[in-house]
């Protein structure tokens, strides 16, 4: 028996995970995420050029993964690993040195999606989300707030993701 060289069969199992059937039920509203997006933030100055987002997203058996490029750059894998609570994900970044941004949560209501995560500092814990609202699959608004008390959200930045048309 013959074996293939690595490159070969490296190119062979990406070509059928790029390839692979729709994701199951609970990773279906995840796709929204795919494709390419223009970033503009209200704290950017008035001749701030939008930032590039690219997701590559696909699932991936018990997960759905994204990889995100901005401006030509790979930022990030992030996965999302559903739960046994309808719209509700355990999700995890991972940078492309490799290490893990630490565990966060997703949760879906209806076009409302929180991400969230939080940092302990020792005898503080700081509590991040970012909330999406799905306008439409075209069209997210975003809001990225703290919180000391995960009560009382304060916005510190806010924006808006338009898909760029292939």
């Amino acid at each position: 028996m013959r074996k293939l060289p690595t490159a070969l069969l490296f190119t062979a199992l990406l070509s059928v995970i790029t390839h692979a059937a729709p994701p199951a039920p609970p990773y279906a509203p995840l796709l929204v995420y795919q494709g390419n997006w223009k970033i503009t933030r209200k704290s950017a100055g008035p001749n701030t050029k939008p930032d590039q987002l690219q997701n590559q997203c696909a699932p991936l058996g018990k997960f759905f993964t994204c990889q995100q490029t901005v401006n030509g750059s790979v930022v990030a894998l992030l996965i999302f690993i559903s739960t046994d609570q309808p719209g509700r994900f355990i999700t995890q970044t991972v940078l492309p040195e490799g290490r893990a941004a630490g565990k966060g949560e997703l949760q879906i209501s209806g076009n409302r999606w929180v991400f969230g995560n939080s940092w302990n500092q020792g005898s503080k814990t700081t509590r991040y989300q970012t909330v999406n609202i799905i306008e439409d699959k075209n069209h997210i608004h975003f809001e990225q707030q703290e919180s000391s008390d995960g009560v009382h959200w304060e916005t510190k930045d806010s924006g808006d993701d338009l898909r760029i048309p292939k």
